[in-house]
Protein backbone atom coordinates (compact mmCIF):
# COMPACT_ATOMS: atom_id res chain seq x y z
CA UNK A 1 0.00 0.00 0.00
CA UNK A 2 1.43 3.35 -1.04
CA UNK A 3 1.44 6.14 1.50
CA UNK A 4 2.78 9.67 1.78
CA UNK A 5 3.83 10.45 5.32
CA UNK A 6 4.54 14.03 6.31
CA UNK A 7 6.39 15.53 9.22
CA UNK A 8 7.83 18.83 10.37
CA UNK A 9 4.95 21.19 11.01
CA UNK A 10 4.68 23.34 14.09
CA UNK A 11 4.21 26.78 15.59
CA UNK A 12 6.75 29.52 14.87
CA UNK A 13 6.88 33.31 15.21
CA UNK A 14 6.91 35.54 12.14
CA UNK A 15 10.30 35.42 10.47
CA UNK A 16 10.91 31.89 11.68
CA UNK A 17 11.70 28.76 9.70
CA UNK A 18 10.35 25.25 9.38
CA UNK A 19 11.26 22.26 7.24
CA UNK A 20 8.58 19.86 6.09
CA UNK A 21 9.29 16.35 4.90
CA UNK A 22 7.15 13.89 2.96
CA UNK A 23 8.24 10.32 2.36
CA UNK A 24 6.55 7.93 -0.04
CA UNK A 25 6.41 4.36 1.19
CA UNK A 26 5.14 1.10 -0.24
CA UNK A 27 5.66 -0.58 -3.58
CA UNK A 28 5.54 1.48 -6.76
CA UNK A 29 7.40 2.03 -10.02
CA UNK A 30 8.12 5.75 -10.18
CA UNK A 31 7.18 9.23 -9.05
CA UNK A 32 7.73 12.13 -11.41
CA UNK A 33 6.30 15.24 -9.79
CA UNK A 34 6.01 15.76 -6.04
CA UNK A 35 4.21 18.80 -4.72
CA UNK A 36 3.24 20.69 -1.60
CA UNK A 37 -0.21 22.22 -1.26
CA UNK A 38 -1.69 24.20 1.61
CA UNK A 39 -5.14 25.02 2.83
CA UNK A 40 -5.90 27.85 5.21
CA UNK A 41 -9.20 28.01 7.13
CA UNK A 42 -12.01 29.12 4.86
CA UNK A 43 -9.83 29.03 1.76
CA UNK A 44 -9.32 26.66 -1.12
CA UNK A 45 -6.34 24.34 -1.23
CA UNK A 46 -3.55 25.93 -3.26
CA UNK A 47 -0.37 24.68 -4.85
CA UNK A 48 2.69 25.97 -3.02
CA UNK A 49 5.57 24.32 -4.86
CA UNK A 50 6.37 21.34 -7.03
CA UNK A 51 9.47 19.51 -8.20
CA UNK A 52 10.08 16.95 -10.91
CA UNK A 53 12.35 13.94 -10.58
CA UNK A 54 14.85 15.90 -12.65
CA UNK A 55 14.84 18.79 -10.21
CA UNK A 56 12.72 21.32 -12.09
CA UNK A 57 10.88 23.46 -9.55
CA UNK A 58 7.84 25.68 -9.56
CA UNK A 59 6.57 28.04 -6.85
CA UNK A 60 3.50 30.10 -6.26
CA UNK A 61 4.38 33.79 -6.31
CA UNK A 62 3.70 34.40 -2.62
CA UNK A 63 6.48 32.04 -1.49
CA UNK A 64 9.15 32.74 -4.10
CA UNK A 65 12.43 33.65 -2.45
CA UNK A 66 11.29 32.31 0.93
CA UNK A 67 10.48 28.63 0.36
CA UNK A 68 12.67 25.99 -1.24
CA UNK A 69 11.44 22.61 -2.44
CA UNK A 70 13.89 19.76 -2.86
CA UNK A 71 13.81 15.99 -3.07
CA UNK A 72 15.88 12.90 -2.51
CA UNK A 73 14.90 10.49 -5.26
CA UNK A 74 16.70 7.58 -3.61
CA UNK A 75 14.57 8.06 -0.51
CA UNK A 76 11.39 9.03 -2.38
CA UNK A 77 11.22 12.05 -0.13
CA UNK A 78 10.35 15.66 -0.82
CA UNK A 79 11.18 18.57 1.45
CA UNK A 80 9.91 22.10 1.85
CA UNK A 81 12.25 24.53 3.56
CA UNK A 82 10.21 27.52 4.68
CA UNK A 83 12.06 30.67 5.73
CA UNK A 84 10.88 34.16 6.64
CA UNK A 85 7.50 32.76 7.55
CA UNK A 86 4.54 35.11 7.68
CA UNK A 87 1.19 34.80 9.47
CA UNK A 88 -0.47 34.35 6.08
CA UNK A 89 1.54 31.14 5.63
CA UNK A 90 -0.54 29.58 8.40
CA UNK A 91 -2.29 26.54 6.94
CA UNK A 92 -2.39 22.78 6.81
CA UNK A 93 0.30 21.68 4.37
CA UNK A 94 -0.26 18.59 2.24
CA UNK A 95 2.13 16.54 0.18
CA UNK A 96 0.79 15.29 -3.17
CA UNK A 97 2.18 12.90 -5.75
CA UNK A 98 0.77 11.16 -8.82
CA UNK A 99 2.45 7.76 -8.69
CA UNK A 100 3.02 5.18 -11.40
CA UNK A 101 2.54 1.93 -9.56
CA UNK A 102 3.85 -0.53 -12.15
CA UNK A 103 5.98 -0.47 -15.29
CA UNK A 104 3.21 -2.24 -17.20
CA UNK A 105 1.00 0.86 -17.42
CA UNK A 106 1.54 4.61 -17.34
CA UNK A 107 -1.61 5.09 -15.28
CA UNK A 108 -1.04 7.47 -12.37
CA UNK A 109 -2.60 7.06 -8.96
CA UNK A 110 -3.02 10.22 -6.92
CA UNK A 111 -1.88 10.21 -3.32
CA UNK A 112 -2.14 12.84 -0.60
CA UNK A 113 -0.38 13.00 2.71
CA UNK A 114 -2.33 13.36 5.92
CA UNK A 115 -1.46 17.03 6.30
CA UNK A 116 0.71 18.87 8.79
CA UNK A 117 -0.25 22.10 10.55
CA UNK A 118 1.96 25.15 10.17
CA UNK A 119 1.05 28.08 12.42
CA UNK A 120 2.87 31.42 12.27
CA UNK A 121 1.94 33.66 15.16
CA UNK A 122 3.60 36.23 17.40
Amino acid sequence: QVQLVESGGGLVPPGGSLRLSCAASGTFFSINVMSWYRQAPGKQRELVASITSGGITNYTDSVKGRFTISRDNAKNTVYLQMNSLKPEDTAVYYCFAPIQKTWATDMLWHYWGQGTQVTVVS
